[in-house]
C-alpha cells in the first residue's frame, strides 16, 4: 500500500519541475497559477495572475494578420447594399434587360454589315507582312525597303478603318469599337512579327549565314536557345500557318516557338466558356438595367451645371461603372483568354498579376495587362532604353503611345475629339509620381483603387454629356 499510495506522490512532486503534458508554459500561466519561486530559493507566494504584457490585436504591433472574419462582413455589407440599389432600380424603371437590343448596338441595317467586312479585310495587311518577310528571309528585298513597306502596311493598318468608321453612317459606334479593336491588336501583332524577324536576321548576318540558306542553317530561337526537336528556326516560321496561329494566340509578342500545352482539358474548357456565358449575360443585363438609366439622368444636372448633382450622379455612377470593369476583366482576361488559348494549347495564361495589391500606379498598370505589358517592355521600353533615353523619357512615351490608343479607340467610334482619354491616360504619369513619392502601402493601394473608381466614370459622364449635346440636343 506504501509503494502504490508514494508512487503517485512522486510523480506529483516531480511534474511541476519538468513541465509535464498538460502543465500551461510560464508565459501561459492564467488565474490560479502558482507564482515562480524567487531567485533566493524562497518559496513561491501565490499571486494568480491573469494578465501579461501584449498588444491589442488591431494594433500594428501586435502581429495579427487574420482578418478574414472582417473581410466576410464587407462582402455580406457590400451584398446587401447592392441588393437594396438593385431593388431600388427595380422599383422605379422596371426590367430594362432586353438582349434582342444588344443586336442594335452591331447592326442599324441588317443589310450592311461594315465591321464584319472591314475584319475580314484586315486578312489583307497580315497577308502583306507575311510575303515581306519572305522576301526579307530570301534577300530579294532590301532591309530599307522591308522597313518603308512595313511602316506603310502599319499605318494603313491604323487609318483605314479610321476613315471608314467616319464615312460610313450605317456603323454603330459599338460595331465600330469592336473593329478598331480588331485592328489595333493586328497592328501590335504585325509590329512584334516585323521586329522578331529582324532580329532574327541580324543574328543570322552576325554568324555568317547567307541570306539564301535554308531554314536548317538558322539554329537559333527567337529568344537566342536552339530550338527543341520539332521547333521552327528561321526562315521555316515564314508560313500561313505560323502566321495565324500567333494571329488568333492570346497574345501580342510573337515567337517563333510558343510554348505549348500537352493536351485540352475539357472540362476546365467546359468551365471557362459556362463563365463566358455568363458573365456576358451578366454585363449586358447590368448596363442596361443599371448603367444606362444612371448616365440618362445624368444629362439635366451636365445642362444646368448643377455641381452637387453633378457629383452625386458622379458617385451614383461610380459603383456600376465599377463593377462591370471587374466583371469585364474576368470575362475578357481569365474566361475568355483561357478559353482562346486552351483550344490552340498555348501554354504562358500569365494575362495579368496582382493588380489589386498595387500600391503605386505605376504597378497598376504593369500588372493588370500583362500581354499590353510585354509588347511595350518589348517592343517599346527597351529598344528607346537602348537608344540612350532615360527611364523617365521612355515611360512617359509609353504613356503616350497608351493614350493615344485609348482615344483612337473612343473618339474614332463617337466621331468626336474632345481628348478626354487622351488627358485620362495622361493624368496617369503625375498621379502615378504623387503616389510613389507621398502614399505608401495601405495608403497607396487606396488611391489606387480610387482613381479606378472614381476616374472611369468621369470619362464615361463626359464623352456621354458630348455625344449627346452633338447628337441628341441640337435636334431637338
Amino acid at each position: 500500500m506504501a509503494e502504490r499510495g508514494g508512487a503517485p506522490r512522486r510523480r506529483r512532486q516531480e511534474e511541476p519541475r519538468g513541465g509535464g503534458r498538460g502543465e500551461p508554459s510560464q508565459s501561459r500561466r492564467g488565474a490560479g497559477d502558482a507564482a515562480q519561486p524567487e531567485p533566493d530559493g524562497a518559496p513561491a507566494t501565490p499571486d494568480f495572475r491573469c494578465h501579461r504584457l501584449q498588444d491589442s490585436l488591431l494594433s500594428s504591433a501586435s502581429g495579427y494578420s487574420n482578418y478574414r472574419g472582417i473581410l466576410n462582413w464587407c462582402v455580406v455589407m457590400l451584398v446587401l447594399s447592392n441588393a437594396r440599389l438593385f431593388l431600388e432600380n427595380l422599383i422605379k424603371y422596371g426590367i430594362l434587360v432586353d438582349p434582342i437590343q444588344v443586336i442594335s448596338l452591331f447592326l442599324k441595317d441588317p443589310y450592311s454589315w461594315p465591321s464584319l467586312c472591314l475584319v475580314i479585310v484586315a486578312n489583307v495587311f497580315a497577308l502583306a507582312a507575311l510575303h515581306t518577310e519572305k522576301r526579307l528571309a530570301t534577300g530579294s528585298l532590301s532591309e530599307r525597303s522591308g522597313t518603308v513597306l512595313h511602316t506603310i502596311n502599319l499605318l494603313t493598318i491604323l487609318c483605314f478603318p479610321a476613315l471608314v468608321v467616319l464615312a460610313v453612317n450605317s456603323i454603330t459606334p459599338v460595331g465600330a469599337v469592336f473593329t478598331l479593336a480588331v485592328h489595333t491588336i493586328l497592328f501590335l501583332k504585325l509590329f512584334s512579327f516585323k521586329d522578331v524577324n529582324k532580329w532574327c536576321r541580324e543574328r543570322r548576318r552576325a554568324k555568317g549565314v547567307p541570306a539564301h540558306s535554308g531554314a536548317a542553317s538558322g539554329l537559333q530561337r527567337a529568344n537566342g536557345d536552339v530550338p527543341p526537336s520539332g521547333g521552327v528556326s528561321y526562315p521555316a516560321n515564314l508560313t500561313y500557318r505560323d502566321m495565324y496561329y500567333f494571329l488568333f494566340a492570346p497574345t501580342l509578342c510573337y515567337e517563333l516557338n510558343f510554348p505549348r500545352s500537352p493536351r485540352i482539358r475539357k472540362r476546365f474548357l467546359l468551365r471557362r466558356l459556362f463563365e463566358m456565358l455568363f458573365f456576358l449575360q451578366l454585363l449586358v443585363g447590368l448596363i442596361q438595367q443599371w448603367m444606362v438609366p444612371t448616365i440618362q439622368n445624368s444629362m439635366k444636372p451636365f445642362r444646368d451645371m448643377d455641381y452637387s448633382r453633378i457629383i452625386e450622379r458622379l458617385l451614383k455612377l461610380a459603383v456600376p461603372n465599377h463593377l462591370i470593369w471587374l466583371i469585364f476583366f474576368y470575362w475578357f482576361f481569365h474566361s475568355s483568354l483561357n478559353v482562346i488559348a486552351e483550344v490552340m494549347q498555348f501554354g504562358d495564361r500569365e494575362f495579368y498579376r496582382d493588380w489589386w495589391n498595387s500600391e503605386t500606379v505605376t504597378y497598376f498598370w504593369q500588372n493588370w495587362n500583362i500581354p499590353v505589358h510585354k509588347w511595350c517592355l518589348r517592343h517599346f521600353y527597351k529598344p528607346m532604353i537602348k537608344r540612350g533615353m532615360g527611364k523617365w523619357t521612355a515611360q512617359t512615351a509609353v504613356f503616350l503611345a497608351s493614350a493615344f490608343f485609348h482615344e483612337y479607340l473612343v473618339s474614332v467610334p463617337l466621331k468626336m475629339f474632345r481628348l478626354w482619354a487622351f488627358m485620362g491616360m495622361m493624368a496617369q504619369i503625375p498621379l502615378a509620381w504623387f503616389v510613389s513619392r507621398f502614399l505608401r502601402g495601405n495608403y497607396g493601394n487606396a488611391a489606387v483603387w480610387m482613381s479606378l473608381i472614381i476616374g472611369q466614370p468621369i470619362a464615361v459622364l463626359m464623352y456621354v454629356h458630348d455625344y449627346y449635346v452633338l447628337n441628341y440636343e441640337g435636334r431637338q
